[in-house]
């Protein structure tokens, strides 16, 4: 099948060409993200693949449907940039890659935690710049100290078994109870106690319209003091402007972001060259006790791989007739979400 392949990045080029090397898909790698401008680029195509930044709403699909598509084959597991009901409208399948590799996400955030706790970032410029002083970087023993994970799908599950390890109490708050999470120990609570108790809170929840700035000025000020916060799940969960006040304030006390709410201008390419229009996210990037990745949790060989091998069997499923039911993006599935 020939796929319109948007958003194509050089370090995604030898795993896909890996993955297609049986299923002899036409891949057209395109350096430009999806979006109304260029959605025209897709005409002819029967089928997409779409990144988590593409946009992917009625007016794009639309276009999309007239060029002759009728597969969107998101390489990634968050949908929140479709607009699912309009595609279904269209007759367009949307499938994901639901679960390409917890423990790449859950293990970038254990290195935002420890990275943030022992000022890694911080002592490092320093021994660089042969300063050897201690002064600033006093840390904690994480053992004995309480993780909120707000989220406890396969990468919360995953966490979580992680900081048991350290000898964390672990919290969840999440609609659906992972009996995976209880037994190991978790014990979930509502968002109230989550936010009161936690030393650490970390995200992994999807983002939908009941999660869309969860965590926010209330949150912040519900909180115990000097709480780290951690992000890798999705940008918009946080209103960043009420987290900057609490940076500001010291409520919160650290803050690490894989994810950021506008980083569709930002992440993904090379600015350092150019002065950053965001005044919000350089305002971010001010704080010490902040350290921010672009967008970089999914990085791991084994998260590519997957992910190359999923979304080309995906675009082969629907070929032959079918996607798996766990890959297809539904409006009854934003709404279990939900």
């Amino acid at each position: 099948m020939k796929v319109a392949f948007f958003s194509a990045r050089p370090f995604e080029q030898t795993f896909f060409e890996h993955a297609n090397a049986n299923r002899h898909h036409e891949l057209v790698l395109l350096e430009a993200g999806l979006n109304l401008k260029t959605a025209p680029l897709a005409n002819g195509f029967p089928a997409v693949c779409a990144f988590v930044n593409d946009q992917i709403d009625r007016e794009v699909l639309e276009h999309l449907a007239e060029g002759g598509t009728r597969l969107v084959a998101l390489r990634c597991a968050g949908f929140n940039n479709v607009d699912v009901e309009a595609a279904e409208s269209l007759k367009i399948t949307v499938a994901r890659v639901p679960a390409y590799s917890p423990h790449s996400v859950a293990e970038h955030t254990v290195a935002l935690i420890l990275a943030l706790n022992r000022k890694l970032h911080r002592s490092f410029s320093r021994v660089r710049d042969q300063n050897f002083s201690l002064d600033g970087l006093l840390g904690f023993d994480l053992n004995a100290k309480t993780v909120g994970i707000v989220g406890t799908g396969k990468i919360g599950a995953v966490l979580a078994r992680i900081m048991r390890g350290f000898g964390c109490r672990v919290l969840g708050s999440d609609p659906i109870e992972n009996s995976e999470c209880v037994a190991l120990g978790m014990e979930y609570v509502d968002s109230a106690t989550l936010a009161r108790e936690s030393d650490i809170i970390s995200l992994h929840c999807p983002l939908t319209p009941a999660t869309h700035h969860i965590i926010s000025a209330s949150f912040i000020q519900a909180a115990k003091s000097g709480v780290m916060l951690i992000n890798t799940s999705r940008g918009a969960l946080i209103d960043t402007s009420a987290v900057i006040g609490g940076l500001k304030s010291g409520r919160i006390g650290a803050l690490g972001l894989d994810v950021y709410e506008e980083e569709a201008d930002l992440f993904f390419r090379d600015l350092s060259g150019k002065i950053i229009q965001d005044d919000i996210f350089a305002r971010l990037l001010t704080f010490p006790n902040v350290i921010v990745t672009a967008h970089q949790a999914f990085f791991t060989q084994e998260a590519l791989g997957e992910i190359a091998n999923v979304t080309l069997q995906n675009v082969s499923d629907f070929e032959a007739g079918a996607v798996r039911p766990e890959n297809l993006v539904t409006s009854r599935l934003i709404k279990a979400s939900s």
